[in-house]
């Protein structure tokens, strides 16, 4: 199943609380064949065995399905890892210190006036938000303050129920990356580039839906491969492709072999991270690791 690309900013939409981006026009990347599975056993290396699962960080609770294998996967383990820590109580604050543009810029002159009034109007129908009292705010933090036109009254999230159920469990958490972290990775990408998606986002509205529906699709038919090649397509160039995706799995595979070495873990990251020729799936199998499909 492939997904017609025509707007950049859908990738903000599998951003959830902490992961947003801008979209590929003309360049590919393409990804590696692998099997059509979002669980992946990690073996090898003098370990115990952990898991890899690949996620949609936020999406409608009536699409949301913890398959019996990932539960019973996650029983096996005794840690939690996911790109952050959603346990941290202070986390909201940490993001909050990154959310500002740092340069004096503001929305309204980065957006047409036409633009500008209407993402007022997309903000007060979403969370009762006006233009003006977000407008030294990032661009794709904005965009996330939409994302309830997409996914409905009833979001879910793969990583607060598994934080929710490694709590309960007494399973430790750990965080891949820091709030600061994650938001530096945007700082990377500028405010007119994240501009142009959010012009984009408020602008092709029917498509967006689509398009997410589309995505949605893709994740619960488990097309690991296919969701690595949407993502990539949606990507603006090549430097963002590396600043959202390859950069960070290649930055991760030494702790993921420092924290598999401890015990078992079930790390938990988003499905795009998966696939690819960097993607964690071939990058841990290239450090000697067997890394197989759980099928259903």
């Amino acid at each position: 199943m492939r997904i017609s690309v025509s707007s950049k900013p859908f990738y903000l939409l599998l951003a959830g609380l902490f992961i947003a981006g801008s979209f590929l026009q003309g360049h590919r990347v393409q990804a590696q064949d692998i099997d059509n599975s979002l669980l992946w056993t990690i073996d090898g290396n003098g370990t115990e065995r952990s898991y890899l699962f690949g996620t949609i960080h936020v999406l409608p609770q009536s699409d949301f399905e913890l398959k019996p294998k990932v539960v019973s996967a996650f029983e096996e383990c005794k840690k939690l890892v996911m790109e952050l820590d959603m346990s941290n109580p202070n986390m909201q604050t940490e993001m909050m210190k990154y959310a500002m543009m740092t340069d004096g810029t503001t929305l309204d002159q980065l957006l047409e006036q036409e633009d500008y009034q209407r993402l007022d109007t997309m903000l007060n129908e979403t969370m009762g938000l006006r233009a003006d009292m977000v407008k030294t705010f990032k661009p794709f933090i904005v965009s996330t303050f939409l994302l309830g036109r997409y996914i409905g009254e009833q979001p879910a999230s793969f990583e607060l129920t598994l934080t929710r159920m490694a709590t309960e469990g007494e399973k430790e958490i750990v965080g891949l990356e820091t709030v600061e972290d994650q938001m530096r990775v945007f700082d990377k990408i500028s405010y007119k580039s994240q501009a142009d998606d959010l012009e984009e986002m408020i602008n092709d509205e029917s498509e967006m839906r689509k398009m997410y529906a589309d995505m949605i699709e893709l994740y619960r038919k488990e097309y690991t491969s296919e969701l690595f090649d949407t993502t990539t397509e949606y990507l603006d160039d090549s430097n963002e492709t590396a600043i959202m995706l390859f950069d960070r799995n290649v930055s991760w595979i030494p702790l993921f072999k420092e924290i598999a070495a401890e015990a078992p873990c079930f790390f938990a990251v988003g499905a795009a991270h998966l696939g690819g020729e960097k993607g964690l799936i071939n990058l841990l199998r290239r450090e000697g690791y067997t890394v197989e499909p759980v099928l259903d």
